[in-house]
């Protein structure tokens, strides 16, 4: 069973996804700040990252640096969250390291294809 950190702040997004991964099989850690998603990649080594980009204290752009800059966590894969889909953004993300991007609403179907295939690799 593969291990998914979900690093969400947002209560309600993170109690769905999370339900819903579940429900597909996935083991579910859940994170909801950047820090702590940091301490608890490098502590579990997860399969893959869910990273809500707008976390507070530190965000999603600089967890993920953190992230791929580390020897034991840069393999990890990375789905970047963000409700603000703006022009750019998906360039910033793939920028910041992570290996796909996602727009909320989460469309859980495009997600889980994106999640599918990173596992994959």
């Amino acid at each position: 069973m593969a291990r998914i950190l979900l690093d969400e702040d947002n209560e309600i997004s993170r109690y769905i996804l999370s339900r819903r991964l579940q429900r597909r099989g996935y083991d579910v850690v859940l994170a909801v700040e950047g820090a702590k998603g940091v301490e608890c990649a490098t502590e579990l080594r997860p399969d893959l990252i869910l990273m809500d980009m707008s976390l507070p204290l530190m965000d999603g752009w600089e967890a993920t640096r953190r992230l791929k800059s580390a020897p034991g966590t840069k393999a990890i894969p990375v789905i970047a969250l963000t409700a603000h889909a703006m022009p750019g953004d998906r360039e910033k993300a793939l920028e910041a390291g992570c290996d796909d991007y996602d727009s909320k609403p989460i469309d859980f179907v495009r997600l889980l294809s994106k999640i599918e295939a990173l596992l994959a690799k």
